[in-house]
């Protein structure tokens, strides 16, 4: 079956100025600088954006939930930690936000290391946390498609719980998507069986087709009772007017990111994951693998997204994007800094020709 791609952005949400690059302007982080990015999406072609989450961080639903509440189609991505929130709290919390907005909730699930002691919450090693999330995304679903709900697991318990408002069917959409990410076995045994969505970072386009197959064949080996799983990219897309441009101008960050010692870049960088670490290993590959993903950013702090960017005119990364799509990819959470004139720039330029 071909899925349709859907293409969505980033907004930092952030207490620090600068972020990635970033312009570090007064109120970066105020509620009309923030909805004149989520306007800007709506204007210039992009469905949503993605809206990190960490301790230390804005609170993500919050922010989501005001942005929702000054924008008509677009549409949030909400990050969130199954150790945040409880599972029956977080199901009610994005019902009722997905019920007043007319269902524009996404949902991030997120188990990567954070500051769990600053918010009362504690783990075990791997197995316990990502048995965990399986758990809070399975629970999280019957609540949203089933009433009087019984559930007692490892981690969590309910009893008789029906969650309202109920969430509305809408067309095949049955409730929120969950999309995950996570390179280790463990994380992709979620995935292969409890999200709908499953992000990877910026890897090479032969790496990204070796993880859909084996995600594909963990998917029916351990029985997925869901839709098929569906599969998304997040990257960094330098987008300049010509292909030289491009490159000289990435080059010239990445100096300024060396020279700065990655301030403002190195988010990812506590307790590097296995799939951190797959994409710093791929400096050894080479500075640049495919025909443009640059690997330096790596090396001088760019660490997630930021890891590793694909550069060019607009013609060059849409190139290589519906290369990715040709693998599978059907959902881009895309990015570059200053994030508000590239949501204009890449919704004018790239977007066109990746719809075409």
């Amino acid at each position: 079956m071909s899925l349709e791609s859907e293409y969505l952005w980033y907004i930092p949400n952030v207490v620090e100025p600068g972020h990635r690059g970033d312009s570090a302007v007064d109120g970066h982080n105020s509620l009309e600088t923030l909805t004149s990015h989520a306007r800007a999406l709506e204007e210039h072609g992009w469905k949503g954006a993605l809206l990190g989450t960490g301790w230390g961080r804005p609170d993500t639903f919050t922010v989501a939930a005001a942005l929702a509440a000054r924008t008509t189609s677009f549409e949030p991505l909400i990050a969130i930690r199954p150790g945040y929130w409880r599972p029956a709290n977080f199901a009610s919390a994005a019902a009722t936000l997905d019920h007043l907005t007319g269902g524009r909730v996404r949902i991030n699930i997120v188990s990567g290391k954070d500051n769990l002691a600053a918010y009362g919450d504690s783990e075990g090693d791997q197995a316990h946390r990502y048995g965990r999330t399986r758990e809070f995304m399975r629970l999280v679903r019957k609540l949203w498609t089933q009433e009087n709900v019984d559930f007692a697991g490892e981690h969590f318990r309910v009893d008789g719980s029906t969650v309202v408002p109920r969430i509305e069917q809408r067309g095949a959409r049955r409730h929120p998507r969950l999309y995950f990410g996570g390179a280790s076995d463990a994380a992709e045994r979620v995935a292969a069986t409890e999200a709908d969505v499953q992000l990877f970072w910026g890897e090479p386009l032969e790496d990204v087709r070796q993880r859909i197959e084996r995600l594909k064949a963990l998917s029916r080996d351990l029985d997925r009772d869901l839709p098929p799983l569906e599969f998304g990219l997040r990257v960094t897309t330098f987008v300049r007017d010509t292909t030289e441009q491009a490159w000289a101008e990435a080059e010239v960050k990445v100096a300024e990111m060396a020279q700065g010692k990655g301030a403002g870049w190195n988010d990812h960088r506590r307790g590097v994951a296995v799939g951190q670490q797959r994409l710093f290993d791929l400096q050894g590959r080479g500075e640049v693998l495919d025909d443009n993903l640059y690997t330096t950013p790596g090396k001088f702090g760019g660490g997630g997204a930021g890891t590793t960017w694909l550069v060019g005119s607009a013609e060059d990364v849409a190139r290589s994007l519906r290369k990715y799509r040709d693998l599978g990819i059907s959902h881009f959470v895309l990015s570059d800094t200053p994030y508000l004139p590239e949501i204009r720039r890449q919704g004018d330029q790239l977007l066109p020709l990746l719809r075409n």
